[in-house]
């Protein structure tokens, strides 16, 4: 069921989303060969419970029976498309890309947010791939708007990601976020017909998450049972915002400026 957040609700929103995007700021300026990805785990969990939430990723369980995600990010490095656990701790090499997803649950609801950054000097089908994903994001963001249908979002994205030759996971989606981390409407970032008649309204709070590979759409299960990866070993990007519909339109309430 697609819920309906209230004025009080979103203010609680914009506020926990406000913290969480000042918080990728920061663990994005520490993106640089020779950091790890444990230094990020350890600063993300002490910023999240510095400012009163809590990681809203460590010890999910997508079902009852799973096995608990352990840490407070996902940090995924070139091929590895989403959900790599922070620990082991890994180094940080020149070329690699990092991909950052960081969710946090402040005063009872939940936001989502994820970037993508560049360690050191990459190739430039890296920063290609970068600078697409982000604009495809963006590109999805601007079809959020009441009377809209959901559907345009992921037309949009996919189309972004195509005129530049890139391929948009298909296997993944975007979804409501609020009460909880994961909530209905499911959000492709491609162009789905049955989509067509999900009509977007003031008051849905949306995560939407473009993950665009180099290569192939395709992907696989990592050994560690967690992490999916490309399945042709190409790079992987992914941005994310959490956006609530307005009456005029949208707000991004994870924004934040590098």
């Amino acid at each position: 069921m697609i819920t309906i957040k209230n004025n009080k609700e979103i203010q609680l929103l914009r506020q926990g989303g406000r913290i969480l995007g000042q918080i990728m700021k920061q663990l994005v300026k520490e993106v640089k060969p020779g950091a790890t990805t444990g230094q990020l785990e350890q600063m993300a969990d002490f910023l999240i419970k510095q400012a009163g939430g809590r990681p809203a990723f460590k010890g999910f369980r997508a079902e009852k029976d799973d096995r608990p995600f352990p840490t407070a990010l996902c940090v995924c490095l070139n091929d590895e498309v989403v959900h790599a656990p922070s620990l082991p701790s890994r180094q940080l090499k020149s070329g690699d890309i990092v991909g950052i997803d960081i969710g946090m649950e402040y005063q009872g609801f939940y936001t989502d947010m994820a970037a993508t950054a560049a360690v050191g000097k990459v190739s430039r089908q890296a920063q290609k791939l970068i600078k697409t994903v982000k604009q495809a994001l963006a590109l999805g963001i601007e079809q959020v708007r009441p009377g809209n249908s959901l559907n345009n979002i992921g037309k949009a994205i996919e189309q972004g990601a195509a005129a530049n030759g890139f391929s948009v996971v298909r296997d993944l989606v975007g979804h409501g976020v609020g009460y909880d981390l994961h909530e209905d409407p499911q959000i492709p970032n491609y162009d789905l017909s049955y989509n067509k008649k999900i009509i977007l309204k003031p008051g849905m709070v949306l995560a939407i998450e473009p993950m665009v590979n180099a290569g192939d759409w395709r992907v696989k299960d990592g050994p560690d049972g967690l992490t999916i990866l490309t399945a042709d070993g190409s790079l992987s990007a992914q941005f994310e915002h959490t956006i609530v519909v307005t009456g005029q339109g949208h707000e991004i309430l994870t924004k934040f400026e590098l």
